[in-house]
Parts: structure tokens; C-alpha cells; sequence
């Protein structure tokens, strides 16, 4: 999966990843994918939930070591 955008949410706890990640998708054409870059363990529930609410797509994440990668499709 090729991110059209990468935000970095590290160092941050929510609701600071949502905020970033709601500006970023402002800046992507409906299709396009966000990459948001977290450390914090809470992004595993709050993203899935926030796509949920916003109607946008959640994709799923990858671990490496501390870092969480959430993807999310723009939808709306």
C-alpha cells in the first residue's frame, strides 16, 4: 500500500493523531490514502472509530517494533 500522505503522530497521544490526521485528509482527493506514523497504543481503537464516524476508510495498520502505521482511505 503507497500512502499519497504520511503524518507523524509520534510523541502524541489522542486526541492529537485524529486532529492531524482529519487536516490531512483535507488535503487528499476522495481515494487517495493517509498514512498516519503513531507510537501511542491508543490509535489501534480510536482510528478504527473515528473512520467509522466520518465515513472514511479504515485499511488497517503495521507494526514495526514501537511504531504503528494506521492506514485510512478518504471517502468523504
Amino acid at each position: 500500500m503507497k500512502p499519497k500522505l504520511s503524518v507523524d503522530c509520534l510523541g502524541v497521544h489522542c486526541p492529537v493523531p485524529l486532529a492531524r490526521a482529519q487536516e490531512a485528509l483535507q488535503k487528499l482527493a476522495v481515494g487517495e490514502v493517509l498514512e498516519i506514523v503513531a507510537d501511542d497504543e491508543e490509535v489501534l481503537e480510536d482510528m478504527p472509530a473515528w473512520c467509522r464516524v466520518t465515513g472514511n476508510e479504515y485499511l488497517g495498520y503495521q507494526r514495526e517494533g514501537g511504531i504503528i502505521k494506521v492506514y485510512v482511505r478518504r471517502k468523504a
